[in-house]
């Protein structure tokens, strides 16, 4: 069995139930690959993260993916490394790279994160 180190780390909030329907979609959609993702729940990790350094707080309103070279991305950056990993979302990641698409994606993005954290977060 190989035993080699996630090529991906995705840190996603396990306490939001889009996010973890977010993940099983892509699990679902990824199918075999050579690449390995680890999906890390940072519901109460916050030393952990900070040990990577990730703030706990934007870890909760964006995401972020750790690549194999261990470099943290963010926000849609992250979103377009995941993606692209996928050949049926490369599209997509692509999309989403457009520089008008990726800052109207990221600001509703925030809006919906603030939304949803609103009683969580100030």
């Amino acid at each position: 069995m190989n035993t080699a180190p996630a090529t991906l780390t995705v840190f996603y909030d396990g306490s939001c139930p889009v996010c973890v329907r977010d993940r099983r979609w892509y699990k679902k959609l990824e199918g075999r690959t050579d690449e390995r993702v680890e999906w890390l729940d940072i519901t109460g990790r916050d030393d952990e993260l900070r040990q990577q350094g990730i703030d706990p707080d934007k870890a909760l309103r964006e995401l972020h993916v750790k690549d194999a070279q261990g470099q943290v991305h963010q926000e849609m950056a992250a979103y377009i490394l995941l993606l692209s990993r996928v050949p049926l979302l490369k599209p997509l990641a692509w999309l989403i790279g457009l520089p008008v698409i990726r800052p109207s994606l990221a600001w509703l993005y925030h809006r919906w994160v603030a939304r949803r954290l609103g009683s969580r977060i100030d």
